[in-house]
């Protein structure tokens, strides 16, 4: 895909729909990978879906949860997947696999989770009435982040761009810049009102590109600031935002407002109803309203890395907005004409002979040089969107899609090894040694599809000082429409486990060797 040719001439917005994606269980929070090449959607039924953006089909089905997926983050490298379920439990997961690395149960339910934008091995996690939890998944341990006011601990959180400072935000505007790396406060800043009044943070979220980040308000209002004057000022400082933008006609509640992936935009979801409204950054002047169907509540939304195109989710199906693609074959050539009828065309006489007698004769400049100029198709440029602005080569270890194994009506049994039964008998167990007889029960079980046997999964119980156990996630007492009440939360009676209905399996993939 070359994304040079995508360029749309200034215009990076979507102006309409363009399609849905029905992920069959109903879909609650969807993310991109860094490229947008795969799409995460976190779904009711504990289900991850992850579709290939390029051809809008399913590329993958993880049984992750039994509980619905309120929360999910890629890692930079698009390999791993963390996710959060409303049963308070986060997990990681490899993407080609398909298969859970470790897990981590919380006390409280998860409200975001988000892996640190350049270390994969460290995970930010805002847990319901509590601070903001560092974990780091190679030694399964966690530092809990320190707050302005021990008794307010509706918190928010969010790393930087690049990872450096975490960024945290309390119910009475507080704004805290930390180190990552110390955990030390660096800068900090109260969010006021006009009336010098706080308040409450409901998100902070950082563009892909340059520095600016905005914090999305309980007065409505979406503030745009300057991440480099945040640090200047220091402890306390009074830093002014470059933008506030809101509805000053309807006063609209944001449910969840995001970047465009070249940071020049800026789209906020409404908490009432399926509508997006778009400003534009450098202005501040909204650029456009996209509405979905009326009387839909909107649970999230994404914006496409590199592309014009946003995913939003409501009443459990994730909408594509994308731009009006309109063909202009005149721009193939400057003097190509679109014609509306057909025209006699007047041939000249010496158009279409083989040389060309009236031609004048070509001067001996760069011709003759451009001719015997050797052309390099070995080498390949890295795409610049795919690259950061300290980066200079793509990460070529990265997982941009998932290989996809043919569906064949009518397979035979196994073709290609022995018998299960035989493959059964001949199994060894794992010290070398082999048993055989009815009693031997230390022998590993081969998995169900006769790959290599699963291990065993290792769970990581997070243990918060003087944080509630009977806290519900938000996702689970929300009034939804008429749709979302009558499918109820998790599983349907009768899957157990990782089991997966002749629906789904169907469209399921497994990971290939």
């Amino acid at each position: 895909m070359n994304l040079e040719l995508l360029e749309s001439f200034g215009q990076n917005y979507p102006e309409e729909a363009d399609g849905t994606l029905d992920c069959i269980s109903m879909a609650l929070t969807c993310t991109f990978n860094r490229w947008g090449t795969l799409l995460a959607v976190g779904c009711n039924d504990g289900r991850i879906v992850i579709w290939d953006f390029l051809t809008r089909g399913i590329a993958k089905i993880i049984s992750a949860h039994i509980h619905p997926v309120c929360s999910l983050s890629w890692s930079r490298d698009g390999h791993k997947l963390v996710s959060a379920s409303t049963d308070n439990i986060v997990s990681q997961w490899d993407v080609l696999t398909g298969d859970c690395d470790q897990r981590f149960r919380f006390p409280s339910p998860i409200l975001k989770l988000q892996y640190h934008p350049r270390d994969m091995d460290k995970v930010l996690v805002c847990p319901m009435k509590s601070a903001p939890v560092l974990l780091t998944l190679s030694d399964s341990k966690h530092v809990v982040l320190p707050v302005d006011d021990d008794s307010d601990l509706n918190v928010v959180a969010a790393f930087d761009r690049r990872g450096d400072y975490i960024y945290t935000g309390n119910a009475k505007g507080k704004i805290l810049v930390l180190n990552t790396n110390k955990q030390d406060l660096v800068a900090s800043f109260r969010v006021t009102t006009g009336t010098s009044n706080t308040t409450a943070i409901k998100s902070i979220e950082f563009a892909r590109k340059g520095s600016c980040f905005l914090i999305n308000t309980a007065d409505r209002i979406i503030r745009v600031y300057d991440g480099r004057e945040i640090l200047t000022c220091g402890r306390d400082g009074e830093p002014e935002p470059i933008q506030k933008l809101q509805d000053l006609v309807n006063r609209t509640p944001w449910k969840r407002c995001c970047f465009s992936g070249d940071g020049e935009y800026i789209v906020a979801g409404s908490a009432r109803q399926h509508a997006l409204y778009i400003w534009e950054k450098s202005i501040g002047n909204l650029v456009k309203i996209l509405h979905g169907t009326r009387g839909e509540l909107l649970l999230d939304v994404a914006w496409h890395p590199v592309r014009p195109i946003i995913a939003s989710i409501s009443s459990g199906v994730v909408s594509i907005w994308a731009q009006n693609q309109v063909e202009n074959w005149s721009a193939f050539a400057p003097d190509f004409k679109e014609l509306d009828e057909n025209v006699e065309y007047e041939e000249r006489e010496s158009e279409f002979d083989i040389e060309d007698e009236d031609k004048s004769e070509p001067e001996q400049t760069g011709a003759d040089a451009a001719e015997d100029e050797e052309v390099d198709v070995t080498s390949v440029d890295p795409i610049p969107a795919f690259c950061s602005s300290d980066e200079e080569l793509e990460d070529f270890k990265a997982l941009l899609y998932l290989p996809i194994a043919p569906e064949v009506e009518d397979p035979e049994e196994n073709p290609f090894g022995p018998p299960p039964d035989a493959a059964g008998q001949n199994a060894t167990p794992d010290d070398g040694s082999t048993h055989s007889g009815p009693g031997d029960k230390k022998q590993r079980q081969p998995s169900s599809d006769g790959g290599p046997p699963k291990k065993k999964i290792r769970t990581t119980t997070i243990e918060l000082q003087g944080v509630p156990n009977d806290e519900v996630h938000p996702l689970l007492g929300v009034k939804g429409d008429s749709k979302s009440k009558k499918k109820a939360a998790g599983r349907p009676k009768g899957s157990k486990g990782n089991l997966v209905s002749a629906v789904y399996k169907q469209h399921e993939v497994q990971g290939l060797d």
